[in-house]
């Protein structure tokens, strides 16, 4: 990963780098596309091909995407059918409501409309593909070679005979259960990415949409580069159809895609010491009658800790208001419980938090899960500040919580020095001549 802190430059930057490292996290305004470097195995989803329709039933409507592999590592990666040795792909559906929309959404916002269940990959053809390699040596078959390419269409990434699961795979290792289970419900819809229609608005003055695709390896995993395995691409709304525009923005997830549009939308990357990663993305805006809006958007890489709990720093004198939450829908006999967060402004403790069950309390609670994003929102009386978020993680094995820096109405950063250095006050400073 990036990390974009060394290239800051002035005090106030130096600051809050420093502040940020005391606090023990990691944190970067750059993409999980560009890892350190690339041992072993690397899957990237290095197109993002098209959607396919395949109806609705009732509001809801059935896509699905097509995506295009590439092995950017140095080893073959493994591509075995009928085994827990291949990968998986995730397909999402974001849409952006620009500020141009006005209210209620007055800033501009993100939010995740629909998930698919998990394509199980099954043979790769190894296509030598300009912009991936030449693929030499690698026959069809049972892996994917370096530099090479295997493509899984839109119709055939919604094959719900090949459709498994998210509860089954556990994103940071690439372990997943085989066979896997298979999606239950209405026959159109079952399995596939399901989007509410009426969220699906052809309006790109106010809307825009976005899909991703995102592969999980075990070979790719233990490798240590899963970081990269999301992309995303825009979508134009033509009719009930989804037709892909523009490039595969390769290694983007598309949470990333509100930055791209909103340029005052801040991004940080937060790696989970010693497994994954969480993005979240900042948007601040003035509401003209003494109160300020703040808007967050919280994505799960790759955490198989998963997140429970997300909250944010607030004036012991603060006026809460206006506050939202926004998920996503599973189905298809997914069994997590989709029971909203529950969202406490606490002035008197110092934060605005939501929430859900523990995993003790309730293994199926509605937790931050990988490859999934959550929204949240809320109006203050106070003006943004630099401060550091909390992310309460739902299950053991790591720390309890990670920090990550944004914008909220409140600081809770330590000063570091006692001569202004962090605001960049140089009044009491002294020149002293040899």
């Amino acid at each position: 990963m990036n990390n974009a802190m060394s290239n800051r430059c002035g005090k106030r930057g130096m600051v809050a780098a420093v502040a940020l490292l005391v606090f023990g996290m990691a944190a970067a305004s750059g993409s999980a596309s560009e890892p350190d470097g690339t041992i072993g195995p690397d899957v990237v989803v290095f197109s993002v091909s098209g959607t396919y329709n395949w109806g609705a039933s009732g509001d809801l409507r059935a896509y699905s995407v097509g995506t295009t592999s590439c092995n950017r590592g140095d080893e073959p990666l493994n591509w075995i059918s009928s085994t827990n040795q291949h990968p998986v792909i995730s397909q999402n559906l974001y849409r952006v409501t620009l500020p141009s929309a006005g209210p209620p959404v007055e800033h501009g916002t993100i939010e995740m409309l629909g998930i698919s269940w998990l394509k199980h990959g099954f043979v790769s053809v190894n296509g030598a593909t300009a912009g991936c390699g030449s693929c030499p040596g690698n026959p069809p078959g049972s892996q994917l070679g370096v530099g090479c390419t295997d493509p899984y269409s839109s119709s055939l990434n919604g094959s719900q005979s090949r459709l498994g699961p998210r509860s089954e795979v556990n994103a940071f290792t690439g372990y997943f259960v085989y066979p896997h289970a298979s999606p239950s419900g209405d026959p159109t819809l079952a399995g596939r990415l399901v989007v509410a229609q009426s969220e699906v608005v052809d309006d790109p003055a106010h809307y825009r949409y976005f899909v991703e695709g995102q592969y999980v390896a075990p070979d790719d995993a233990g490798a240590g580069n899963a970081l990269n395995n999301a992309s995303h691409r825009a979508v134009d709304v033509n009719g009930t159809d989804l037709d892909v525009v523009g490039p595969t923005e390769e290694g983007r997830p598309g949470i990333y895609a509100w930055s791209d549009l909103d340029p005052e939308v801040i991004v940080r990357e937060v790696e989970v010491p010693g497994e994954g990663m969480f993005i979240v993305a900042t948007k601040t805006g003035d509401n003209g009658d003494g109160t300020w809006h703040y808007e967050y958007a919280v994505f799960n890489l790759n955490s198989h800790l998963s997140g429970r709990s997300f909250s944010v720093p607030i004036l012991p004198d603060s006026v809460i208001t206006n506050i939202g939450f926004r998920d996503v829908a599973y189905h298809s006999g997914e069994p997590y419980d989709g029971t909203d967060w529950a969202a406490v402004a606490s002035p008197g403790s110092g934060w605005m938090t939501w929430s859900t069950d523990d995993f003790a309390t309730n293994p199926n609670a509605n937790a931050l899960r990988w490859s999934t994003m959550y929204t949240f929102g809320f109006d203050a009386s106070s003006p943004p500040e630099d401060a550091l978020a909390s992310i309460g993680l739902f299950r053991d094995g790591g720390p309890s919580s990670v920090s990550v820096y944004v914008r909220a109405p409140a600081s809770n950063l330590i000063p570091l020095f006692a001569d202004d250095f962090e605001s960049g006050g140089t009044g009491a400073w002294a020149v002293v001549s040899p």
